[in-house]
């Protein structure tokens, strides 16, 4: 990671990307149960925090436009970006071992090695973000027209549904016997997964959300474009529309699953990307108060990486952390001794990861102050 000055930026791309960041950081937050919005589906269907992730996969490709609009992005910086992300990636999986080596006595440092090497998870988010980056760039340097891009994202969900109905034609989306489980346990193998049968970041997965990017590339070059504002706004809105409704079509055949990254999953989230940059573009060139109320959230999507790090190896941190109370971990306590008694526990969890959420606002408004961005 290296700082550098902020240089003219996309409010809109911006607070889009800050929304996905802030939604990560809320649901990854929870001490206790919170609303079934705010938690993963468990299998099938979606909810708010299913679209937070495929949310910043979409952001990242409306990125790589703007940047390639401005700058020619070599094969070689498209290869060392993405290295650098997995490998961060691998580091990031092993905050739990390493913070528990280093905060509980009875944690050994033979413990780190067993759990850090031999059974530590080999993909997670960054490295998704990784694969799909590499993937997806390497695509549209190859491919320059948007027609080739648009066609080539849809061949990928193309794929990615054949290879799941002829893995297993009666059912292929069977929780316990599906194709995607089955290329983790060869690669990266049963000790390195994130449950026993798949991994949600597997290798599989990266096919269909690579042809999110794709889809959030279009988008953003729609942004970027120099056409007039009304017509920014009717392309991404139809578009949107237009692969929400394949999506739900899609949805008849196959499921909508984030664990799988399924077709009609990444077509509802993509087509939900161009309806609420459409949403947003119009909201911000009418309403200049908008604008004012935003600006925190597009604060936080300036640096989306870095706020998601500093987030999650916080919560890891505090889980970890023992509490003034015997075998309670402080996290728990936290919110135990703050947000606990306000109402049902669902509701004290879910104000208590807004509060946590909008604490990092203020370290994002700092950083946007003094104009600094944090890039890998």
């Amino acid at each position: 990671m290296y700082l550098t000055a902020t240089k003219k930026r996309d409010f809109t791309l911006d607070v889009f990307r800050g929304l996905a960041i802030a939604i990560m950081i809320i649901v990854d937050a929870p001490p206790g149960e919170i609303f079934p919005l705010l938690q993963h589906a468990e299998w099938e269907g979606m909810t708010i925090a299913d679209a937070a992730f495929p949310g910043f996969v979409f952001a990242m490709g409306a990125s790589a436009a703007f940047s390639m609009s401005r700058r020619e992005i070599s094969f070689r910086k498209i290869f060392v970006r993405s290295a650098i992300l997995f490998l961060i990636g691998l580091i990031f999986n092993a905050k739990g071992n390493l913070f528990s080596y280093m905060l509980l006595d009875n944690f050994t440092g033979a413990e780190l090695f067993s759990g850090t090497i031999e059974h530590g998870r080999f993909f997670g988010i960054l490295q998704r973000l990784a694969l799909t980056y590499f993937a997806g760039m390497i695509i549209v340097k190859i491919i320059s027209s948007d027609t080739g891009i648009f066609i080539s994202a849809f061949a990928l969900l193309i794929l990615s549904s054949l290879g799941f109905h002829f893995y297993a034609p009666g059912a292929p989306f069977e929780q316990s016997h599906n194709l995607s489980g089955a290329i983790d346990l060869i690669l990266p193998g049963a000790n390195h997964i994130y449950t026993p049968t798949g991994d949600p970041e597997g290798l599989f997965g990266t096919i269909a959300s690579t042809a999110s990017m794709l889809f959030g590339f279009l988008a953003g070059k729609v942004l970027a474009d120099n056409t007039f504002l009304r017509d920014k706004i009717y392309i991404l809105g139809l578009s949107g529309m237009i692969l929400s409704v394949i999506g739900g079509a899609w949805s008849f055949v196959d499921i909508i699953s984030k664990n799988l990254w399924t077709a009609p999953f990444a077509l509802l989230n993509a087509g939900g990307g161009m309806i609420l940059f459409a949403f947003f573009l119009n909201l911000f060139n009418s309403d200049e108060s908008a604008k004012k109320i935003f600006r925190p959230v597009a604060a936080l999507g300036k640096n989306p990486l870095f706020f998601f790090l500093a987030s999650n190896i916080c919560v890891a941190f505090f889980c970890i952390l023992p509490s003034p109370v015997e075998g309670v971990p402080y996290w728990i306590w936290l919110w135990q001794n703050t947000t606990y008694d306000l109402a049902g526990v669902e509701l004290s969890v879910t104000i208590f990861c807004l509060i946590w959420c909008a604490l990092w606002f203020l370290p994002a408004m700092i950083l946007d102050w003094f104009g600094i961005v944090i890039k890998i």
